[in-house]
């Protein structure tokens, strides 16, 4: 099965922005973002691409 883990690291930004780690949840945001728009971008299959959940997820923890 493959999930979108866009969701479950999103509320990790906004539980760091709530414990008061704005910076560190605006990091996090901004790798989700830069992900997203990136052309040849690592997409699960609700997001129209053909990538697995990990890629995604190693993805956006890179460009953090």
């Amino acid at each position: 099965m493959i999930a979108n883990p866009i969701g479950q690291i999103w509320s990790g930004s906004m539980m760091l922005d709530h414990l008061g780690y704005p910076e560190a949840g605006k990091a996090i945001f901004d790798a989700i973002e830069k992900v997203l728009v990136s052309p040849g971008a690592p997409l699960t299959p609700d997001l129209g691409g053909k990538a697995k959940t990990h890629e995604l997820g190693e993805a956006i923890a890179k460009a953090v």
